[in-house]
């Protein structure tokens, strides 16, 4: 199957497409015939439907794919600077009053209160306990593995990537979100004293650990983000730092130099964007967010993202189905942000939607919870469970909790020794070698078609 970029070879296929031979997949590429042949190919509806207008309207010279100028362009940079100044903003009071309005919101603000985190926690693990028996699929994730020759599910080596959950306050809160971030989580978030044990931990790892991943929430929001970052570049220059990013928050009160102050300290930024799409990027994390987000890719384009400095973006599908081929739709993503926006980045990831909290809910909700573990379940992929993100992982919650990985983290799933629960009972990431790592169901969500984990598919 063909995925045609904006080359002029693929742009002359594209002209020969018809309209009404175009039919919908996930709504991210189009399966189109060709007048001049009988074959199918794959292509990005972005590109398929911008082409078609670009024809229709070619002789009134509308400019409909608002190429962004060079980033040496001052006119148009000082334009875009005063447009920030007077649209965009915080997104917090809009969050805080489409969550008092959203009857989704209020219902599990109301469970919360009823139950408890701890139940609500265990009433969402034991729904996918209950869909699998329904499905009649009795083993659990570890027989699985097992059975098909796949690795034990334990540390061989010590962790080469630390993980950090720096706190769960967010500007947004996501209908996708698999650690429930929003506004209204203000006191969770990491002390100074954990802050100080996690680089203490990092010194006595020494080269063991090659990469801090720190994420949220908003992990720029919150008050220890650059504390930690700055400290932990001068204590490891050649530490890779990654902060997992939401694009929104550079308009954050406050985050006016983040940008600077992230190229300044040599920060990887992986940021969020479900879809090169307004409509579908609103509708999954908010109003105004796919805006806000061009407009901080820019900014970040402008400063060497995407050129000299790595800028990676991450995929997580919009609905109860599995990723895209990685590469294929990464094509599509490049294609369309830089013929659109004149946006540039380095990489794609591609991210499974996991079957917990926000997610979960929403499968409870729609009654698909049953479909979508058998979707998971029945596109097992041994090669991607040799590789999930667990084997070479130590997560680290804002109170300085251990886990496995941010999505046990988020089922409080800790770690199995009782003794080495939190970042105050080891002196470094070697401590944990050849402890067995814990697993659940959500564990499917991982190992399903090219695999899925924070640095995007496994296989």
């Amino acid at each position: 199957m063909n995925v045609f970029s904006s080359s002029s070879s693929g742009s002359n296929v594209l002209g020969l497409f018809r309209k009404h031979d175009m039919k919908n997949t996930n709504g991210i590429f189009v399966r189109a015939s060709s007048s001049s042949s009988s074959n199918n190919v794959l292509v990005p509806r972005a590109v398929v439907m911008r082409r078609l207008l670009l024809k229709r309207n070619r002789k009134n010279s509308v400019g409909i794919d608002r190429r962004a100028s060079s980033s040496n362009d001052s006119t148009t940079s000082n334009n875009r600077k005063k447009k920030n100044e007077r649209e965009l903003g915080s997104l917090v009071p809009r969050t805080i009053e489409d969550m008092q309005k959203d009857e989704e919101f209020i219902e599990a603000n109301k469970n919360l209160r009823k139950f408890g985190q701890r139940e609500l926690t265990r009433l969402e693990r034991e729904r996918t306990r209950t869909a699998l028996r329904d499905l009649e699929i009795s083993k659990t994730f570890e027989e699985y593995l097992g059975d098909t020759g796949a690795k034990k599910m334990e540390r061989v080596s010590a962790s080469s990537i630390v993980q950090v959950n720096i706190g769960l306050y967010c500007n947004q809160a996501c209908s996708h979100c698999h650690v429930e971030s929003s506004p209204l989580r203000k006191s969770e978030t990491m002390s100074e004293s954990t802050r100080e044990r996690v680089l203490e931990v990092l010194r006595n790892s020494g080269d063991k650990v090659k990469t801090l991943d720190i994420t949220g929430g908003a992990p720029e929001l919150a008050e220890e983000f650059r504390n930690l970052v700055k400290s932990a570049r001068e204590m490891r220059p050649d530490l890779k730092i990654i902060d997992r990013c939401n694009l929104t928050v550079f308009y954050e009160p406050g985050q006016e130099d983040l940008g600077e102050f992230l190229r300044e300290n040599d920060v990887t930024v992986v940021a969020s964007l479900p879809c090169y799409s307004e409509k579908n990027t609103d509708a999954q994390r908010g109003k105004g967010v796919f805006e806000r987000s061009i407009d901080a890719l820019k900014l970040l384009n402008e400063l060497g993202y995407g050129k000299t400095r790595t800028l990676d973006l991450m995929y997580n599908p919009g609905g109860a189905f599995l990723p895209p081929a990685q590469e294929k739709l990464e094509l599509a993503y490049k294609s369309e942000l830089k013929d659109t926006y004149g946006i540039e980045f380095s990489n794609l990831f591609t991210l499974t939607n996991m079957p917990i909290k926000r997610f979960a809910d929403y499968l409870h909700r729609e009654k698909k919870t049953e479909e979508y573990m058998k979707l998971l379940v029945d596109n097992y992929n041994v090669r991607a469970a040799d590789n999930v993100m667990c084997r070479d992982v130590i997560s680290i919650k804002w109170d300085g909790t251990l886990y496995d990985c941010d999505f046990n983290q988020q089922l409080d799933i800790g770690l199995f020794d009782a003794k080495k629960r939190t970042i105050f009972d080891i002196e470094s990431v070697e401590d944990i070698v050849g402890m067995k790592i814990a697993s659940d169901n959500h564990c499917f969500g991982c190992t399903a078609g090219s695999g899925s984990s924070c640095g995007g598919q496994l296989d």
